[in-house]
């Protein structure tokens, strides 16, 4: 893989619009995306979309609109931090200062749209349209004939498996009516990002282990799309390596907020919080995690400032953190 291709400009479709008026916007392709992306409904549906607990009327809980703003955040802090240190040691020769400006806003914007394909009520829409397929499917009727049955194989596996990552690269390449067909029309190099799964509902393969092979990215009618990117890019099929540090802010925005969020909801409580990290406390692997008392981000602030668990902590008991580690 190269970096000039796995940050590629293209787009289905190039510009409209006066020559003239091109050269004067001086925003890059990427930057493009991101205003696109912002001012369009499908991001701001979002609002309404379950990120753990559905139509909630508190404003300290997360929705799908929030939570993307969360991993926008953090995956330009990421690619911020990962290219500077490809620079300042020299891992890349042909890495430059442009490219690391070019991959801080392409996961800043896959931040924005890493759910935008997520039914209503989160994972468990996604449950539900499955397993409506599954039982209805067969009874549905088209010209006298079962539509099952009309379906390739392909197409009847896309419905049984239907998943929000291959439903985002749908929404925002057909379903969202900029100007034309080809939806947002964004940025060959944000489509590989987001496509976390490079593999067709005929290619899953749970139990091998290979992340990529563990939903589907695509539907048959946005192959040609996915065939397109990943030959422009270089990626041929697997991840984009900047997937991983999409990855790597998603993980880090919901696994301490949605704690929170459980915390302010009443699932959860500080003692039975505290008594679950201590479970945990002799794991090697979460050691570090379950050790809030020794908290680097609060001691190097002496105190001052207090991390995101610790701060509603604070908030909801009057303790400053996990006084027995």
């Amino acid at each position: 893989m190269e970096w000039n291709r796995l940050l590629s400009k293209r787009r289905m479709r190039g510009n409209y619009g006066n020559t003239v008026h091109r050269s004067a916007d001086l925003r890059s392709e990427f930057e493009k995306d991101y205003h696109r992306i912002i001012g369009s409904a499908s991001f701001r549906r979002l609002q309404d979309k379950t990120q753990v607990f559905p139509l909630d009327k508190s404003d300290f809980i997360r929705t799908r609109l929030t939570h993307s703003l969360e991993v926008s955040s953090f995956g330009k802090s990421l690619g911020q931090n990962i290219g500077e240190n490809i620079l300042k040691y020299r891992k890349d020769s042909g890495f430059t200062m442009q490219m690391k400006e070019d991959i801080c806003h392409i996961l800043e914007c896959a931040g924005l749209i890493h759910d935008i394909g997520n039914p209503p009520f989160g994972h468990f829409g996604e449950t539900a349209i499955r397993e409506w397929f599954k039982r209805n499917l067969s009874q549905i009727r088209f010209e006298g004939r079962a539509v099952s049955e009309i379906l390739t194989e392909q197409m009847r596996e896309d419905l049984y498996h239907f998943e929000g990552n291959a439903q985002a690269l749908r929404l925002v390449t057909k379903l969202h009516y900029l100007v034309d067909e080809n939806g947002m029309n964004l940025t060959y190099a944000l489509l590989n990002t987001i496509i976390k799964y490079p593999v067709s509902s005929m290619e899953i393969r749970e139990e091998s282990g290979d992340i990529k092979e563990k939903k589907m990215g695509y539907y048959l009618a946005e192959q040609k799309i996915f065939e397109d990117v990943s030959k422009e890019t270089g990626t041929n099929g697997k991840r984009h390596p900047l997937t991983y540090i999409l990855e790597a802010a998603d993980d880090l925005a919901y696994k301490t907020a949605d704690i929170e969020d459980a915390f302010v909801k009443g699932y959860i409580s500080y003692p039975m919080l505290e008594s679950e990290l201590k479970k945990l406390k002799n794991s090697v692997r979460t050691r570090r995690l379950t050790d809030w008392k020794n908290c680097r981000v609060c001691i190097r602030a002496g105190k001052k400032r207090v991390c995101g668990i610790r701060r509603v902590m604070r908030s909801k008991t009057g303790s400053s953190g996990f006084r027995d580690f």
